[in-house]
């Protein structure tokens, strides 16, 4: 079994370039280059829970023209030989139905399969995307994420 790596300099800057050009083609419904970084197998999973193939995201993306603008927080990416596992936050800034405007933010989770290149893209195509928007936290922060309690002075 192959170990899990955290991604090295390369890898990390291939992977945020596809990642950049994903969002550079849904704000611009460039369904053309979303179909070159989306691997045929993709599931995207939308926030509400919706399930979409790659061809049914595609037409999503066409049809609704949503994205206005996506932002990302720091990206935790792991490596397993040919395949990424990126997780971070992000903020969807979209077009509603009625003209308006809404913002998703949560957490999501991508699987990218390294197979090439695809023009100036680096050779990762995404597998699967799955946006968990943020909730209550009824729970709370468990005892290690808690701030740790500064030394008082003597």
């Amino acid at each position: 079994m192959s170990a899990v790596a955290g991604a090295d300099e390369t890898v990390r800057a291939e992977i945020l370039a596809v990642e950049a050009e994903r969002h550079r083609a849904l704000v611009d419904v460039d369904v053309a280059a979303l179909d070159a970084i989306l691997d045929d197998s993709l599931v995207h999973v939308h926030a509400p829970g919706l399930v979409h193939t790659k061809a049914q995201f595609l037409e999503h993306v066409e049809t609704r023209r949503a994205f206005l603008r996506i932002e990302r927080g720091e990206l935790n990416i792991r490596v397993v030989d040919d395949v990424a596992v990126v997780v971070g936050p992000i903020t969807n800034h979209m077009r509603t139905p009625d003209g308006g405007e809404r913002t998703q933010e949560g957490v999501v989770t991508q699987v990218l399969v390294r197979s090439g290149r695809s023009g100036d893209v680096p050779g990762w195509r995404f597998i699967s995307f799955q946006l968990t928007p943020y909730g209550e936290q009824i729970w709370g922060k468990l005892p290690s994420e808690q701030p740790e309690e500064k030394e008082q002075a003597r």
